[in-house]
């Protein structure tokens, strides 16, 4: 697109149904040049009925309004396949009581068997380990994968897959499987099971796709990620069971669409989770099953909340981060809130990533797979140092009390807690100390610039929220009522 300056006139084009067909309406601010270059063109009809320009909705259409309006306009295409708005089917009351869309039925809490990893008589195995449970025990002992190990008191089983899956086996409905962080599952079959084992599986009950869970592993898609589109898909698939996955593959986009407003009627789910929820199904159409007849433009989404960060002042961050004692939850505190950095970003920092010599830390692979730098403050690396003396933690900065990462849930427990301490009532998570460092800058005076870059914002719009949040120089400016 040329260079576009406050006096160059625009001209949009948006898409037009006419009677099952599509076609380009054209619209712009009132100008005499502007008309009279579409009447001289061929391809361009004045529509009585829509009471403006339109043309046909073909590619060579497009090229030649941007081939007529060379050097005179500006011919703006960003609204010519936007995605429709979610509207209420008709005959349909705008609340439902259930929706095919509510949540997969889960099976009653079960106590948990933890697998970690063990080194034994110089051979990795996979300890097993739980809070005595008499039924577990004889699950355990009658499983012929597991050994009981009795020097250390503790089940333990080798380290390969099929073990897994058996273990699996035994434990269904009495127990769930949980795997701790240093363990990685690279069998994706496994992966799926070990989702999918607190739901209620009936006779009809339809499994994720491996290939679905294979695509997104394919093209490198973040775990949470694929956790989430595998949640979301499932539900999907398990919403419409009774039809069967045969006739499932072969829907259309209005039937997503139907799904989805659902979604909506119900007023039970987010914004961001219905547009997820979009994405997931519309990836399994189009990249697993190859429906590309199933198209972007033809899936309905709802209009996006505008809705501004929570943030804290900075009395309010000097009071939580005096009320965490512990020098360990006040050096993470102190990272989510001097870097503003997501929670994720903390737990996966390794002790290299502390780049002392240049006061920076270093994110590997931040949300989008990005890497990059932001801010090291020196009061946090006076408090980093004395923690290490302390913890000596070995390969993550910030690690649980048996080693390992430490996990996103004790990080806001650590931040909960401070809250209560510091007696603040303002609603805020840890991602709100992301958001307060933020804005604090721009207060101080910082480029937005260099605040997109701290941040890991691929675009500046994301920024430019926190312009509206701020109270710099609002100060200097006098309501009218206290002109009267």
């Amino acid at each position: 697109m040329p260079f576009k300056n406050a006096s160059t006139p625009i001209v949009y084009l948006n898409t037009l149904d006419h009677e099952g067909r599509k076609y380009i309406r054209i619209w712009y601010k009132t100008d005499n040049r502007i008309s009279s270059r579409l009447k001289g063109c061929a391809f361009v009809k004045y529509s009585a009925t829509y009471k403006c320009y339109v043309t046909h909705k073909t590619e060579q259409s497009i090229e030649l309004l941007h081939q007529a309006f060379q050097g005179m306009a500006i011919v703006d295409t960003r609204y010519l396949d936007r995605p429709k708005r979610l509207r209420p089917a008709e005959n349909t009351p705008v609340l439902a009581r259930s929706h095919v869309s509510d949540p997969l039925a889960k099976l009653p809490v079960l106590p948990v068997v933890r697998l970690q990893p063990l080194v034994h008589d110089g051979k990795t195995l996979i300890q097993l380990a739980f809070q005595f449970n008499k039924e577990i025990y004889t699950c355990l002992w009658r499983f012929k994968g597991c050994t009981w190990l009795k020097e250390l008191k503790c089940f333990a089983m080798p380290a390969e897959g099929r073990y897994f899956m058996e273990l699996l086996d035994a434990l269904e409905g009495v127990a769930q499987v949980w795997l701790a962080q240093t363990l990685q599952v690279r069998d994706l079959k496994l992966q799926i099971r070990l989702w999918e084992q607190s739901y209620v599986k009936e006779k009809d009950y339809i499994a994720c796709p491996l290939a679905y869970v294979e695509k997104l592993f394919l093209l490198n898609y973040s775990n949470n990620t694929i956790r989430t589109y595998h949640s979301l898909l499932l539900r999907f698939l398990n919403g419409h069971k009774a039809d069967g996955l045969a006739s499932i593959v072969n829907f259309t986009a209005e039937e997503i669409n139907k799904y989805h407003r659902g979604m909506v009627q119900s007023q039970k789910y987010a914004y961001s989770t219905i547009s997820q929820s979009i994405n997931a199904v519309k990836f399994y159409y189009q990249r697993v099953l190859g429906r590309h007849s199933v198209k972007p433009e033809d899936v309905e989404r709802p209009d996006k909340p505008r809705r501004l960060p929570q943030v804290l002042s900075k009395q309010e961050g000097q009071r939580i981060l005096t009320a965490t004692e512990n020098l360990k939850h006040r050096c993470l505190m102190q990272l989510l809130y001097s870097g503003g950095l997501r929670i994720s970003e903390v737990i996966n920092l390794r002790i290299s990533d502390v780049r002392s010599d240049r006061n920076v830390l270093f994110i590997q692979g931040g949300k989008g797979k990005k890497d990059r730098t932001t801010l090291l403050s020196q009061k946090l690396l006076e408090n980093l140092r004395s923690y290490f003396k302390q913890y000596r933690p070995k390969v993550w900065l910030f690690e649980g009390q048996t080693g390992g990462q430490y996990t996103v849930e004790r990080i806001r427990s650590v931040f909960r807690a401070s809250m209560v301490k510091a007696n603040i009532k303002t609603k805020a998570t840890p991602h709100t100390l992301r958001h307060s460092f933020a804005t604090h800058l721009l207060e101080q005076g910082t480029d937005l610039r260099y605040i997109q870059a701290l941040l890991g914002h691929s675009s500046s719009k994301t920024t430019e929220i926190y312009t509206h949040v701020t109270s710099y120089a609002l100060d200097k400016i006098t309501s009218p009522l206290d002109c009267l």
